[in-house]
């Protein structure tokens, strides 16, 4: 079979599984927990009550409690891709007399990423604590809908200050709280967002110049040679490679650009979904009018980007 007919067959097996992912991550949450239900009853008594009760706890220690295990597999990832990139495409680019700047832009781009890595992992996302409470409390006004005053956080016994969350994962309160990332085993806040932006940019970056360089080697060698019929059995690794990162750049890609969109309007991911279902909400409650109240805290595209770059934490309200 020709080559290009299974790795498209390839590339939509992976888009479908991706598709299917985002259907269920939106709209389908309690779908999802009928369909675990039922198989659980199905096969429950077949399973011994100790295996049941350790797949039950791991799967909570990777879900409710901070860990390294995607953190790993990030790395791990970077490594197969880096690691056949620089095993096979590197030199046969280099022998078809592909430019060196080219080639080493994967290489300066994962620097970057690293970096910014890094600093989402390490950096504080703005715990919210007794030092910082009272000064946090009067950065954001209440805007009525999503946050109201006098709401107190039951974990760290605290009023809650307007765009923070209790994170379940860290147990902390997290200022202006945009989500956990499980890829650096960190929550997202006020005081890392912008490493984290940073960080999905050069990802991206990375994904998009591998492939970049794949495509181009693989149009010029069936170019140069009669191998257009053969290129799946001739460079399999390569081709499994190539179709792993189109995927995974789509995905950051559209994730990427979702966040910039959140940056651009003032809102975090907790509040995007937040909005989102209590719109739903007020609209099966025959309430449309709830839903058509603007972001309070939306104050100009350019003074969106300095509040990030420069993060609000002084004894000033934002109007």
């Amino acid at each position: 079979m020709d080559f290009l007919i299974l790795f498209l067959i390839y590339l939509a097996v992976c888009l479908f599984c991706m598709v299917v992912a985002i259907k269920f991550s939106r709209q389908s949450q309690e779908c999802f927990t009928r369909i675990s239900h039922y198989i659980t009853l199905v096969i429950g008594p077949v399973i011994p009550r100790w295996l049941q009760l350790a797949v039950q706890l791991t799967l909570h220690r990777f879900v409710h409690q901070r860990n390294s295990f995607f953190l790993v597999l990030h790395l791990l990832l970077e490594v197969a891709v880096y690691g056949e990139y620089s095993w096979e495409v590197y030199p046969y680019c280099t022998e078809l007399g592909f430019g060196h700047s080219i080639l080493l832009l994967p290489y300066i781009l994962l620097l970057g990423k690293m970096y910014f890595f890094y600093l989402c992992c390490s950096r504080d996302p703005g715990t919210i604590s007794p030092s910082n409470h009272k000064q946090l409390l009067k950065v954001y006004t209440y805007d009525g809908i999503l946050y109201h005053q006098a709401h107190i956080c039951p974990t760290c016994e605290l009023a809650k200050p307007a765009r923070s969350k209790h994170c379940r994962v860290c147990n902390r309160c997290v200022h202006r709280f945009d989500h956990h990332c499980v890829w650096v085993n960190n929550c997202i806040g006020a005081l890392n967002i912008r490493y984290f932006l940073l960080y999905l940019v050069t990802l991206s970056g990375m994904a998009a110049a591998v492939g970049t360089v794949t495509v181009r080697f693989l149009v010029q060698v069936a170019l140069l040679s009669n191998l257009h019929q053969k290129l799946f059995l001739t460079f399999p690794r390569i081709l499994f490679m190539l179709g792993f990162t189109l995927l995974i750049f789509f995905l950051l890609a559209g994730y990427t650009a979702f966040h910039f969109y959140l940056l651009m309007t003032n809102q975090t991911s907790n509040e995007w979904y937040k909005h989102k279902n209590s719109c739903q909400c007020h609209m099966d409650n025959s309430r449309p009018d709830k839903c058509m109240q603007g972001n309070t805290y939306h104050r100009g595209y350019l003074r969106n980007v300095k509040e990030i770059i420069s993060p609000e934490t002084q004894l000033k309200k934002v109007r």
